[in-house]
């Protein structure tokens, strides 16, 4: 673990208020604050898709099982808590590489062993992910899955083609399962560049790219969208109330939604 350069968990983890982050993530976040002020905001706003998306599979479509790439260190409510609260039985997989995701994701098997597993693994190797114990565990009788990919599409670069790595997921899920993606977007040509640039500077290269609307709609080619017509800024993905947090501006937003597969 390389503490000299910031981690994209643990800057996640201080902008959401959290203690599992070091200087160099604090001073990292205090310059990308200062490049896009709204990013705290967005955070909380994307955290509370996550909780939102998982708690309406789980309650309106019947979903027990999710598969969490990229998890990043854990936040209360996490996944499995959120699915849990609708049917305790409710299974989770959470995939990240990260040394202190990883740690965690340890604590987090001590208090439910049965039901949740944490995967370490890059979330590129799909052929690795499907063929390990705890992703075969979730596939075993067809059941639908709900793959997760909140706020992490944006840590893999063009050249890695994430919408090659999108797709190969869902060839691997049964058919009726569902896909929740939230990347970050700016309509801002030399934002997304200023942004992208400053995050591989800081992060030895550990990043992809901020996209495009247009880019993000490719996830979701050939799928059904639900809730929504059209992706949207995730604040605005079925709010629990008209009173639910926004953004205060948008210079960047997190950008996506929910589809159902097949």
């Amino acid at each position: 673990m390389d503490l000299s350069k910031p981690s994209v968990a643990r800057m996640y983890d201080h902008l959401l208020g959290g203690t599992d982050n070091y200087q160099v993530d604090r001073d990292a976040c205090a310059e990308l604050l200062r490049l896009a002020p709204s990013t705290r905001e967005l955070a909380l706003a994307n955290r509370a898709f996550l909780v939102r998306a998982v708690r309406y599979l789980a309650q309106e479509h019947g979903v027990r099982r999710f598969l969490d790439h990229g998890s990043g260190l854990p936040t209360r409510p996490n996944v499995h808590q959120v699915a849990q609260e609708i049917d305790p039985a409710s299974e989770v997989v959470y995939i990240d590489n990260d040394p202190v995701v990883l740690a965690h994701g340890e604590m987090m098997l001590a208090e439910d062993p049965t039901t949740t597993a944490v995967l370490e693994a890059d979330m590129r190797d799909t052929a690795g992910i499907f063929n390990s114990r705890a992703a075969l565990r979730l596939l075993r009788d067809a059941e639908p899955v709900a793959a997760l990919f909140v706020s992490v599409l944006h840590c893999i670069p063009d050249k890695d083609d994430p919408w090659r790595l999108v797709r190969n997921v869902v060839e691997q899920l049964p058919r009726g399962s569902y896909l929740v993606i939230s990347q970050l977007v700016s309509d801002d040509a030399e934002l997304r560049r200023n942004i992208t640039d400053f995050m591989r500077d800081i992060t030895g290269n550990s990043w992809g790219q901020v996209r495009s609307k247009h880019e993000v709609k490719r996830f979701f080619e050939g799928l059904d969208l639900l809730e929504e017509p059209e992706l949207v800024e995730v604040s605005r993905w079925h709010p629990d109330s008209d009173l639910a947090p926004r953004q205060r501006s948008e210079e960047w937003i997190e950008y996506g939604g929910v589809a159902r597969i097949g």
